[in-house]
């Protein structure tokens, strides 16, 4: 079974934390990937950095760009990430664009996560019907989940489709906006949560988009099985560095 369907098997609310591979230093990847485990973490997204990111923010932008800048490369991730899987038991997710997989060759790419133990991707740009027709084999024979978006203007009909074609969760934005750029949930978001939950699909939905602390998580997560942080840990960074993940970690889920 992949890691992402056992973890999900938990009855805990799950936290799940993005950053950008090479960020804030280039050979910082694998030592954030191990001190997010430490912390309690459930599962990681290692964001690729992409010179035309279309949904991040300013923060994760930024990130993506002095990234890039310093040298970062899919060659370099998939060379930070050789022999992860003997300090890091979590599941790994790598999200990124479209475009840098296609450059890379899709078969390739797919062969070097099944090979590094990355358990899934998340690629906003790739859609689900085109994956499905052609994509979608390279994907299974590697072992690999691809997990697909929903938004609060996805139609039903779409919803159960992307439903099911997926196998492990499906990603909830919560807002039509990009990432970083909300403060708390409204009336109207909570109520597309409850709407959703209401639809009792096959494969449960993490929320991601505009969480950033103790209450958007718990908001995020009462009617969803987890929520994904990324502009907020990454603000953490540019503060911190790698110091004080523990503090961060602790003050979205308090032990």
């Amino acid at each position: 079974m992949n890691r992402i369907n056992k973890k999900l098997q938990e009855e805990q609310k799950l936290l799940s934390i993005y950053f950008t591979a090479g960020y804030p230093e280039t050979e910082d990847t694998v030592s954030i990937l191990q001190e997010l485990e430490k912390n309690g973490v459930d599962f990681i997204e290692i964001g690729l950095p992409f010179s035309d990111p279309l949904a991040d923010g300013p923060t994760i932008q930024e990130s993506s760009t002095k990234a890039l800048k310093s040298g970062m490369t899919t060659n370099k991730l998939f060379e930070q990430l050789k022999g992860i899987r003997d300090s890091v038991k979590i599941p790994l997710i790598i999200m990124g664009y479209f475009n840098p997989i296609l450059q890379y060759g899709v078969e390739k790419f797919c062969e070097k996560c099944a090979e590094t133990g990355i358990d899934g991707l998340i690629i906003p740009d790739l859609p689900v019907d085109v994956y499905n027709e052609e994509y979608k084999s390279i994907f299974e024979k590697n072992g690999l989940q691809n997990i697909f978006l929903i938004t609060p203007q996805t139609s039903e009909e779409r919803i159960h489709f992307i439903d099911s074609v997926s196998n492990g969760f499906i990603y909830m934005v919560s807002t039509a906006s990009v990432t970083g750029s909300t403060s708390g949930f409204s009336e109207e978001t909570r109520d597309y949560f409850k709407r959703i939950s209401a639809m009792k699909l096959q494969n449960p939905q993490i929320v991601g988009f505009g969480i950033s602390d103790e209450e958007t998580f718990n908001q995020a997560t009462e009617y969803a099985k987890g929520a994904i942080i990324g502009s907020a840990f990454i603000k953490h960074l540019n503060a911190n560095g790698k110091n004080n993940i523990a503090d961060f970690v602790k003050s979205i889920r308090p032990v």
